[in-house]
């Protein structure tokens, strides 16, 4: 238990940084889409898209890779090899993508727009940067500095998105003459959220200046073949991952039946409602932070197994939560998309969708462990194909009749079939005794307590009884798991002391 104790402790941090982080980067939602309509919106999550695509082509799975080898090898030499690698190649694409701008620009419907492109580019390049002073800070168990660093970002990308279409606009719009109504020009319009997240990612690096100067450019070819051995498959995974995750706002951009402003409208409102799934997101990825470098320590235990195991149903519980926390009061939580523009509302039918999607994808996550302890990372590519081959088909047969509507469905699709797959081929590789029935019941029973909550709303009650029903729910699972796992959580910290029954 002390192990996930550790974990549990070094997931805080990380959550810390992430859920404050990405809740504040959350809150510019209601913000753009008042200012910006569907359409615009549509553009911007366009763009990020793009740039969430060359993440995973710049940095080609040289942080798992790290992760690996700094377990087994001398961590400064495969830090040095590692970063000397991104360093090259970093500077080699981003070169021959400046290249391209105006192609590209095409391609996304923006034409008018190349310098978008090269913003988003230069982003890239930065965020690429900083991967590997990130992982070194994460190996270490440094979670302090990476979340304030995080946090630091988010607080600056978050601010001059706030000055520049907020202070800076309303200036320029008011004719003022000062220098807020000198920095702001309304051709970049959109561009500035963009220029926002560049300067943010270049204080990123500024920060992470001890950490990235910490290495020396040494680029052995028998150890870099070794390192690229083992991350290439992961490269196929990440883009597949990407493919599953964000291939559907393109592909609602070309394959739409209507105008070009309209399929932008179709992505926009997807994309806010994308967004109220953020709960799960978050802990998916504050438990990832801690959770990769954990696993391949806990590797080599004897009780690794059970280890992971518990882990599983521990996690599970907790998307659980956040499901039924979302999903029974999306009456609230589409107020975070605004009033300005109520079209946003009719994308909220996908949330439940999406946030069960999502549930199935940190399972996913959580069962991949087996095939990079076992060296079978072109496993886990193959796997992430036939997401990805879900993804795109549905998509390309149903977006012309269902349009993002579509998009919903094929992301249960693949990563529930993903989950399926990891698990079966796990079993057989790396045996993990992991508790499905509960945690199938668990879901199941989020599930229904969700469509019986749907159902009450028929009667058209007030929403004050609505919200009391969706909260007696939320009780009524939180009696169940403490009921269920009662000897599990007494052994936990803070909480533990409630439940262990009272001396005499």
């Amino acid at each position: 238990m002390s192990g996930i104790k550790k974990l549990a402790g070094q997931t805080i941090w990380y959550g810390m940084s992430s859920i404050f982080g990405r809740f504040l980067n959350y809150l510019l939602t209601p913000l753009l889409v008042t200012i910006f309509v569907a359409g615009e919106y549509g553009k911007i999550s366009t763009l990020f898209t793009i740039a969430a695509f060359l993440n995973i082509v710049f940095t080609y799975g040289l942080e798992t890779s790290y992760f690996r080898f700094a377990s087994i090898e001398p961590e400064q030499k495969v830090y040095n090899t590692c970063s000397s690698s991104l360093l090259i190649t970093t500077i080699l694409f981003s070169g021959i993508l400046l290249l391209f701008t105006k192609d590209i620009a095409g391609f996304l419907e923006m034409p008018a727009h190349p310098e978008y492109i090269i913003w988003v580019i230069l982003i890239v390049a930065l965020d690429t940067l900083v991967v590997m002073p990130f992982a070194k800070l994460r190996f270490e168990g440094r979670p302090r500095k990476f979340a304030a660093i995080k946090i630091l970002n988010i607080l600056i990308n978050v601010g001059l998105v706030v000055f520049f279409l907020v202070v800076c606009k309303k200036a320029d719009e008011k004719n003022a003459d000062n220098i807020f109504a000198d920095l702001y020009d309304p051709k970049i319009g959109l561009g500035y959220v963009i220029i926002s997240n560049l300067i943010a990612s270049g204080f990123t690096l500024l920060l992470l200046s001890k950490e990235f100067l910490q290495f020396r450019f040494r680029l052995n070819p028998i150890f870099w073949k070794q390192l690229m051995k083992y991350s290439w498959p992961l490269v196929i995974v990440g883009f597949g991952g990407m493919i599953n995750e964000t291939i559907d706002r393109i592909m609602l951009l070309k394959l739409y039946p209507g105008t070009t402003e309209e399929a932008f409208s179709q992505s926009g409102i997807y994309s806010a409602n994308y967004k109220l799934a953020v709960i799960i997101v978050l802990f998916i990825q504050a438990f990832r932070m801690g959770a990769e470098p954990f696993f391949f320590k806990q590797s080599t235990s004897e009780n690794a197994q059970r280890t992971y195991a518990r882990v599983m149903k521990f996690f599970v519980i907790a998307c659980c939560f956040c499901f039924l926390g979302v999903t029974l009061f999306l009456d609230i939580w589409k107020y975070f998309m605004g009033t300005a523009h109520p079209e946003y509302y009719t994308g909220l039918k996908v949330v439940p969708l999406l946030m069960t999607a999502k549930i199935f994808l940190g399972i996913y996550y959580n069962l991949s462990i087996w095939y990079k302890i076992k060296e079978k990372n072109l496993t886990g590519a193959w796997i992430t194909i036939g997401g990805a081959v879900i993804t795109i088909v549905f998509n390309w047969i149903f977006i012309p009749v269902w349009g993002y509507m579509a998009c919903a469905i094929a992301t249960v699709l693949c990563y529930g079939f993903m989950m399926v797959i990891s698990y079966t081929l796990g079993q057989r590789h790396y045996p993990v005794p992991y508790a499905w029935k509960k945690i199938l019941a668990y879901i199941f029973i989020c599930l229904m307590l969700f469509g019986l909550h749907q159902a009450f709303l028929l009667l058209e009650m007030n929403r004050w009884i609505n919200r009391g029903v969706a909260v007696a729910f939320v009780g009524l699972f939180t009696l169940l798991v403490i009921s269920v796992e009662r000897k599990e959580f007494a052994r936990l910290p803070l909480i533990g002391r409630f439940l262990r029954p009272r001396s005499t």
